[in-house]
C-alpha cells in the first residue's frame, strides 16, 4: 500500500514562490499517475495539475498554466509541485493524490484517485 506525505506549504507574498513534495512510501510509485488538488474554505477541492506515470504527459488546469510545473522522480519516489507567481486565489489547502496508470477517466476526476496525502496548506497574502 502507498502513502503519500506533502511537504513544502506555507505563506508568501503574492509573486512569490513555493515548491511542494510528495513523497510515497511502497514500491509501486512507478505504476501511478500522480495529481495534485486544492481545496479553498467553502470550496470543493479541485485539480491543480497530474503527471502520468513515465513523467512524460503533465496537465494543469487553466489558472495555474504557465505559473505551476509539476515533475516526478521515480527514483527517489517523489512528485513535485513548482508554484511561481503565487495569487491571493491560490490560497489553498494543497494535496498530493495518485491513481493507477491504466485508469482511464480524465485527470481532473477527484474521485479516480485512490490515494491521498493529508495536504499542506498554502498561503498567499496579498
Amino acid at each position: 500500500q502507498v502513502q503519500l506525505v506533502e511537504s513544502g506549504g506555507g505563506l508568501v507574498q503574492a509573486g512569490g514562490s513555493l515548491r511542494l513534495s510528495c513523497a510515497a512510501s511502497g514500491r509501486t510509485f512507478s505504476g501511478l499517475n500522480m495529481g495534485w488538488f486544492r481545496q479553498a474554505p467553502g470550496k470543493e477541492r479541485e485539480f491543480v495539475a497530474a503527471i502520468d506515470s513515465s513523467g512524460i504527459t503533465a496537465d494543469y488546469t487553466d489558472s495555474v498554466k504557465g505559473r505551476f510545473t509539476i515533475s516526478r522522480d521515480n527514483a527517489k519516489n517523489t512528485v513535485s509541485l513548482q508554484m511561481n507567481i503565487l495569487k491571493p486565489e491560490d490560497t489553498a489547502v494543497y494535496y498530493c493524490a495518485a491513481r493507477n496508470w491504466f485508469v482511464r477517466s480524465p485527470y481532473a476526476e477527484v474521485k479516480s484517485y485512490a490515494l491521498w496525502g493529508q495536504g499542506t496548506q498554502v498561503t498567499v497574502s496579498s
